[in-house]
């Protein structure tokens, strides 16, 4: 049984002590709490959606069907994180193709959370980003079946949107990844 002081150290709306670190299995810093669907923390013990493990490694089209799958859903911020993992483990010459997608996946996050110099920030980092990718790779511009083109002129659309006023729903205006 707890003593007094052992139970105050625990918040009545937490399941952790107050004064403790969220720790993966490795031991890392990493915060525990539930999220929404745009990777906005939630507080413990709320029903959040589940979160991508990190550090999986997975073939390029396996990358892509989870990020459009993660969009379809109004995910942004979860198929960002499944594209910073292939840019993290991908072959050296697609990490800048990758890096470009998170970019745009996270742009569409900050644009759906209502962040409009940040959202369109990002979304045009992430086109001007991929765009260089395929200009560098030689006739690679339909990387794993992704229409890079199509996607960096969705990408500066949305930015003008976002900047002109217009609401972002992730799940409506997510990019389609193949053509």
């Amino acid at each position: 049984m707890d003593s007094p002081a052992d139970s105050s150290r625990h918040s009545t709306a937490s399941v952790r002590p107050v004064d403790a670190r969220d720790r993966d299995g490795e031991g890392r810093a990493r915060n525990a709490r539930p999220r929404d669907g745009l990777g906005r923390p939630l507080p413990y013990g709320a029903d959040g959606v589940p979160r991508q493990p990190e550090g999986v490694v997975r073939a390029p089209g396996e990358t892509v069907a989870e990020a459009q799958r993660l969009l379809d859903a109004g995910q942004p911020f979860h198929a960002h994180e499944v594209f910073e993992d292939a840019w993290k483990s991908g072959p050296e010459e697609e990490r800048e193709l990758w890096r470009g997608m998170a970019q745009l996946a996270v742009g569409l996050t900050h644009a759906a959370r209502g962040n409009v110099t940040g959202g369109a920030r990002l979304l045009r980092r992430g086109a001007r980003a991929v765009t260089e990718w395929a200009a560098s790779a030689s006739g690679q511009d339909r990387p794993h079946g992704m229409d890079l083109g199509r996607l960096a002129g969705w990408a500066r659309e949305l930015a003008e949107d976002v900047e002109g006023g217009a609401p972002v729903d992730a799940g409506v205006r997510a990019p389609r990844l193949r053509g």
